[in-house]
């Protein structure tokens, strides 16, 4: 070893605290001239050990900094530290090739000597950074210029630090370009032409190959530093005897990170752009995390072993080697017997006990040893001392292993940079999540964001808020990026499923069906082929494993992402805790929602949507996966299932968006119950559906495939209670609607109305009052809406009540219960409360409770009496009009759906469900005034039998089944309220007629 390479161990600190001095002095070009004095004076004092009386002088004159400089700091103390450096830069400056042939940072290069302790004669040195040297390097050979002219070997030195980089780091994002600097400094200089020539020569150098070497070592380090993080995760116990790999690696990652951000953000013209951009940076930010959360996990272990190793081996030693020295005054024999005591005391019962090791005053008396032993005509010269200077050295950094790894952490493995080059680590981030190799590694970006914090200094508060609203927010622009592909990539797979599951549809079936029929027929096969359907299940035989499908490549790249999701619970940056997985779940939720909303392909302008049922498959099928995501990922995929779910129930999503409840409500609204009034849609009792009626010219939906029990079966799955009860509120609202067109109706006809009711008992002068009546057909159109709203609205209940009823069978007996404890002398008020809680179940009530509260909405406080006049008056209205409708064409009785092909037979639910609603509101008799009704719709329609003309009555016994449906439906009318008012023979012949046998004839 030569004499340079000494003063590395000898007066390490001593050299270290003068390289940054140096540095300050550069950097602060404003720098006030008494600092600069100060520097000289005490580099002569140490260097000859007397004071140097020009210094006197030039600090009472007014003096040039550049003279000052040229004049001093060219002294042999500054020239012998920098080369001091020497064998150190030279051995760390190697290329990745020379690293990977020494077996460095490998712990298993030789396995008979993994469990010896990693040791070195310059401990401290080992962990330096290389950017640091090399920064004092050029900085101070610019400073002591001369030495460049006199001595090859700082030439050497200062040419192989030139050629390493394009610039350097002054502070933060400050730079300079070393090489423009050299030369306009010695431009001005007489004899140093040769010295601008070898800026340039190591500028073109660093211009061709640093990038490559940089490159090279980053790719070394990626395996070296990953094998290393994985043998330690194995076996922590490694961690003590090999804690220096540890701090190398991090150390050497950290010199090659940081001189990637300084040259991509500030090297932009260049031949070779790859060399400044890495798309792998992930996995070696990431295993830089590992090593130190390593030191964090097992922080026990390796406190430990040094504890261990410093009270039996260094402290023995140590006392050996004080012992043997030639000469040690009494007052560094003090210090250094309070070294020895101080390590033999030290015993495993502390760590035990979680005691607090401080060896900061250890570690002070040291360096107020080197400074004793480093002075002129001192009696223990430390350079001549150097096993001693050696195992100190050593010691000090066994016992920082004691009480500072956070302080060799933030030597070593400093990220801070990145703070100050936001973009850059966007860009670095975004260049990195397009890799598929560095998918797993991504987290470590947001975990860097953690060390931004460091950046902060007492004395700059203004600092931080700045600093702190940088570093969350890029912490939230990784995590809500790497998430939000999580979550994309989940969706995909739920449309995979899906997919899959559609398969199993019955109406996939039909083909397969019709070749089995025709095989057992044996006929013929037609000569047009039909495209052959893939079976399900085709998609998991293979011939080969190696061809990859689309869902192996999703589930895949998912389990990457979960992976460095689930790699960290939580991260502190500054006073945030920020939990990944929150993020990811509100991502799944939004996205899971938009996805649930596009399996119903629905479009408001063309009114087209999926069917529930096909919507309801597809909905299990990604409830199906999402719940399997749980075994990715920590996250609760239950809570998110409930809340997406419980989302759609609600007219608008938390983001705003429509939801399957708006969806389907207004697709129901405008679309199937919309064309009932056309004709073209008609409510089928016998096949408890919408069906939709042939006609030529006219291309419409099959409503019964919307309409049918098993549908909306589907839809009170998808939607829930709430949802229905959302869809039953728009039903209402647009029966009120029709209700006050009504009252209107009955206002303007308001005194025939009351003729007829008062001449009741005078069928043919009341009938002569009703002819007069206007908009009789307009009425009846209106309680036909009504009664077709009300029918689906009846049919929706049903559906939901048997959801719940497989859901909840015994909540819902319970519920049903409820309804046998309702008597004559039950309380209004009690009697609403039950009807809202059955009806919400789906349970049928008396007095429709949703239909209540919208009329009750509408009535007219100011005059009650009215509004109960104009209630009777309208029914009356209904009655009497019910003849008209034995002479419209379409009146005609369905045998096949058992109703009527212009829907009149929902009438009967419409004033069924009207009066009991209306009548309630008032608090009068319902029964009574339905019986009243029946009279004057009895007596009105017995006045068609006398119609001579035909075509007035040629639908009438369709008409007359009205009346029986109407006392079918309701709860308050029975058959023998009926019948003596309305002959039962006339129903007879009325059924008789409208089921007469249909005779087919062939041409």
């Amino acid at each position: 070893m030569d004499e340079g390479s000494v003063v590395d161990v000898v007066n390490l600190d001593f050299d270290t605290d003068e390289g940054s001095v140096v540095d300050v002095v550069y950097v602060d070009f404003e720098m006030d001239e008494g600092s600069v004095v100060d520097v000289v004076y005490m580099d002569f004092d140490m260097d000859e050990g007397a004071d140097e009386g020009s210094v006197v002088d030039v600090v009472n004159v007014d003096f040039d900094m550049g003279i000052l400089l040229r004049r001093h700091m060219g002294y042999r103390l500054i020239t012998d530290a920098l080369l001091s450096l020497q064998f150190l830069f030279l051995r760390r400056n190697l290329k990745a090739e020379d690293w990977r042939s020494a077996h460095l940072l490998s712990v298993i290069s030789v396995p008979v000597t993994m469990l010896n302790p990693a040791n070195s004669d310059t401990m401290p040195c080992e962990y330096l950074s290389l950017e640091v040297m090399e920064r004092w390097i050029i900085i101070g050979f610019l400073l002591c210029h001369n030495s460049l002219n006199l001595d090859p070997t700082c030439l050497k030195l200062w040419k192989e630090a030139m050629q390493c980089s394009l610039c350097i780091e002054l502070f933060r994002d400050e730079v300079i370009f070393h090489h423009k600097v050299a030369e306009e400094l010695f431009s001005g200089m007489k004899g140093y032409s040769k010295r601008i020539a070898d800026s340039k020569e190591c500028r073109e150098e660093a211009t061709t190959k640093s990038g490559a070497v940089h490159r090279e070592r980053r790719i070394f380090l990626r395996s070296a530093v990953k094998e290393l993080s994985t043998i330690l995760t194995e076996e922590p116990g490694l961690l003590g005897p090999k804690a220096l790999f540890v701090f190398m690696a991090l150390s050497f990652s950290r010199d090659e990170v940081s001189w990637l951000v300084r040259h991509a953000e500030n090297i932009t013209k260049t031949k070779t752009p790859e060399d400044y951009v890495d798309s792998n940076l992930a996995e070696l930010l990431f295993v830089m995390e590992e090593l130190r959360r390593l030191l964090h996990k097992f922080k026990k272990v390796i406190q430990r072993y040094f504890v261990t190793y410093l009270a039996h081996f260094d402290a023995v030693l140590l006392s050996e080697t004080i012992q043997n020295l030639s000469v040690c005054p009494e007052e560094e024999s003090v210090i250094m017997s309070s070294f020895v005591n101080s390590l033999a005391s030290l015993n495993i019962k502390q760590v035990e006990n979680n005691e607090k090791f401080d060896f900061r005053g250890f570690r002070l008396d040291w360096f107020r040893l080197q400074a004793y032993t480093s002075v002129a005509k001192t009696p223990l010269i430390l350079k001549e001392n150097q096993k001693l200077a050696m195992l100190m050295n050593t010691t000090v950094f066994h016992t920082r292993m004691l009480d500072s790894v956070e302080g060799l952490l933030a030597e070593t493995a400093n990220l801070t940079p990145f703070c100050f080059y936001p973009r850059l680590f966007e860009r670095m981030f975004l260049l990195c999540s397009e890799e598929s190799t560095q998918l797993p590694y991504l987290i470590a970006f947001p975990m860097t964001c953690a060390h931004f914090s460091s950046c902060i200094h007492d004395m700059c508060p203004e600092e931080y808020p700045v600093l702190q609203k940088r570093s969350t927010g890029l912490c939230n622009n990784f995590l809500d990026e790497i998430t939000r592909q999580a979550s994309n990539c989940m969706i995909e797979l739920c449309y995979e499923q899906r997919n899959l599951s559609e398969k199993l549809l019955p109406k996939y079936t039909a083909q397969t069906i019709s070749k089995a029929v025709k095989k057992k027929r044996k006929k013929p096969v037609s000569k047009k082929s039909e495209p052959s359907q893939e079976k399900p299940g085709t998609e998991s035989q293979r011939k080969d494993r190696v061809i990859d499908t689309s869902m192996d490549k999703h589930h895949l790249t998912l389990t990457e992402y979960c992976v460095t999701i689930n790699h960290v619970r939580e991260l502190l940056v500054f006073d945030h805790i920020i939990v990944p997985n929150e993020y990811l779940t509100s991502q799944l939720e939004a996205r899971l929602a938009r996805a649930i909303m596009r399996l119903t392909g629905y479009n408001q302008a063309t009114q087209e949507i999926a069917k529930p049922s096909e919507v309801l498959c597809g909905v299990k099928a990604f409830i199906g996966f999402i719940h399997s995501i749980s075994h990715y990922v920590n996250i609760d995929v239950t809570r998110i299932c409930k809340d997406v779910l419980l989302q759609q129930s609600q007219a608008v999503d938390a983001n705003g968006d429509i939801t399957l409840t708006t969806a389907y409500t207004n697709w129901y609204l405008e679309s199937l119950l919309r064309q009932t009034s056309t004709g073209i849609i008609i409510h089928s009792p016998a096949a408890r559906a919408f069906v939709t009626m042939p006609s030529e010219n006219i291309q419409t939906f099959n409503a019964e495939e919307y309409s049918d029990i098993s549908e909306l079966q589907a839809l009170a799955e998808l939607i829930g209670p709430y949802g229905m009860k959302h869809l039953s509120e728009h039903l209402m609202w647009h029966i009120t609607s029709q209700v006050n067109e009504l009252k209107k109706l009955v206002v303007e006809n308001m005194d025939i109305l009351a003729q007829v009711k008062s001449n009741l008992q005078k069928p043919d002068i009341m009938t002569q009052f009703a002819k007069r009546l206007t908009s009789s057909d307009n009425v009846l159109k209106r309680m036909t809406i009504i009664g077709v709203i009300l029918n689906f609205r009846a049919m929706a209940q049903e559906a939901l009540r048997d959801v719940l009823s497989g859901h909840i069978p015994f909540l819902m007996g319970s519920i049903q219960l409820l309804s046998g404890i309702i008597t004559p002398d039950t309380s209004t008020k009690d009697f609403l409360a039950i009807c809202e809680l059955t009806s919400a179940a789906g349970a049928s009530c008396q007095v429709d409770p949703a239909l209540l509260i919208a009329l009750s909405n509408q009535r007219n406080e100011a005059s009650p009496e009215e509004d109960y006049r104009l209630t009777n008056l309208l029914m009356i209205y209904v009655a009497v009009s019910l003849p008209t409708l034995a002479s419209d064409a379409t009146s005609e009785y369905n045998q096949e759906h058992e109703g009527h092909r212009n829907n009149i037979h929902c009438t009967a639910k419409a004033i069924n469900e009207i009066a009991a609603a209306l009548y309630t509101i008032h608090g009068k008799d319902i029964q009574a005034h339905l019986k009243e009704f029946l009279m004057f719709a009895s007596m009105s329609l017995l006045q068609i039998g006398q119609e001579t003309d035909k075509l007035l009555v040629k639908n009438r016994e369709s008409v007359f089944l009205i009346l029986y449906m109407l006392v079918e439906d309701s709860p308050f009318l029975e058959m023998d309220m009926l019948e003596p008012i309305f002959p039962y023979a006339l129903l007879r012949n009325a059924f008789r007629e409208v089921y007469r046998p249909v005779m087919l004839t062939t041409g």
